[in-house]
């Protein structure tokens, strides 16, 4: 169903999708869609193509804070537009 969604997406302006529960951090740009994930708050992945496969990462524990974090969002009302802010726990 994803060739059907970004067809009726293509007639707005700009469209921003946000997944929280990836795990990695991914951001891709397809025509006028831009896709965005969060920075996982219970344990990392790899990078996607990366590593044998999926499954956390083994981190030492004092580095696992620097690898987790949280993403937010806010909309600046002129222009308009979203502003995204990754940061770790660290």
């Amino acid at each position: 169903d994803a060739p059907q969604l970004i067809t009726q997406l293509r007639r707005f302006g700009s469209v921003t999708v946000l997944n929280g529960h990836i795990h990695q951090i991914v951001q891709k740009v397809e025509g006028n869609v831009t896709f965005h994930t969060a920075r996982s708050t219970a344990y990392p992945q790899p990078v996607a193509g990366v590593g044998a496969g999926p499954g956390p990462l083994k981190v030492p524990a004092d580095q696992l804070p620097a690898m987790l974090g949280v993403t937010s969002v806010s909309v600046v009302r002129h222009p308009r537009s979203l502003a995204l802010s990754d940061a770790t726990l660290a």
